[in-house]
């Protein structure tokens, strides 16, 4: 049966590539210390359940003064853009076909592992989606290595390249989610509920529905991510006002508060890996102002959707 130490392990491996990648590019002033940055990386996933909670701390540390001290970018070995301009040429629109594989795959796999018996002796229902989702891309890179016969590195180089113009920020949602689980194994949930309890009335279905999303959304302005924002505002007002105290659906409540949670990730220069990206990936000459750009241009959508998570909540999250 496939379970999630097994994608922890492709994981540390695809890590541990991207390490031993970047301390052997000529091209990378700062390669040896982007290569201990990537295998830190890789060593969590590889060996995180072995080293214990100080080993774990110890690498993460290891990290913020890696990403503090400032990570390189190398110029991975792969096609120029006139080759894969020519390419695109030819193959047209079939070239979204292996993209498609994936959602379809993840769809499929999840439906069959929590349905059926053959599906659950293969693939860990508790852990379906996130499987499902991992055996969709190495299924669709089968099929593209298979298609387009590209160099046997390519795929590696290819992640390289893209996770180096990300950068650190790409590991930032792991970061905030365990800082939100500290948060929240310190008691802050229940100090911000107690807040509510004093300051904003939550007598009325509706009032608690709109604390929650606003303030899954004004947390992760400040936190930077929904994820860390979650375990707060759900000790704090969901599971103890909307699902005990209304009789609110666990998952729906849950489910869309996340998605409120993320409408305050559109507005905050705290969420580096979302907005940042842009800035990085087109190798804008004045990141800061690129930065706030993107956030200006995401506000008119975030607000409005805001609001319509607390209608989705309010309608559909409990049983009339």
């Amino acid at each position: 049966m496939i379970a999630l130490p097994h994608l922890y392990l492709l994981a540390g491996l695809v890590f541990g590539a991207f390490a031993l990648l970047s301390a052997i590019d000529g091209t990378n002033l700062r390669r040896y210390r982007t290569a201990a940055f990537w295998g830190l990386v890789a060593a969590s996933f590889l060996f995180g359940s072995l080293i214990g909670d100080l080993g774990n701390g110890l690498v993460a540390l290891g990290l913020v003064a890696l990403a503090a001290l400032g990570l390189g970018q190398g110029k991975a070995r792969t096609t120029t853009t006139d080759e894969r301009r020519a390419s695109a040429e030819r193959r047209g629109n079939l070239l979204f076909l292996p993209a498609l594989v994936i959602p379809a795959v993840a769809l499929l796999g999840t439906l069959a592992a929590q349905n059926t018996v053959q599906g659950a002796m293969f693939i860990d229902p508790k852990q379906a989606t996130l499987i499902s989702l991992i055996l969709g891309v190495l299924i669709a890179l089968a099929i593209i290595m298979i298609w387009l016969k590209p160099p046997v590195l390519a795929p590696l180089q290819e992640g390289r390249r893209l996770i180096d113009a990300v950068g650190w920020a790409v590991i930032l949602p792991q970061m905030l989610a365990s800082l939100g689980a500290v948060f929240l194994a310190a008691g802050v949930g229940d100090q911000v509920g107690k807040l509510f309890a004093d300051y904003i009335p939550l007598s009325t279905r509706f009032a608690a529905v709109a604390a929650y999303c606003i303030g899954m959304a004004l947390f992760t302005i400040l936190m930077g991510n929904a994820f860390a924002a979650f375990p707060v505002m759900t000790a704090a007002v969901g599971l103890p006002i909307l699902i005990h105290g209304f009789g609110g659906d666990p998952a729906a409540v849950c489910a869309i508060g996340m998605l409120a949670g993320f409408c305050g990730t559109l507005m905050t220069p705290m969420a580096a890996n979302f907005n940042v990206v842009p800035a990085n990936l087109l190798d804008l000459p004045d990141r800061k102002a690129a930065l706030n750009g993107v956030i200006r241009a995401q506000i008119p959508t975030a607000l409005p959707m805001l609001g319509v998570n607390i209608v989705l909540m309010y309608s559909l999250a409990f049983h009339v």
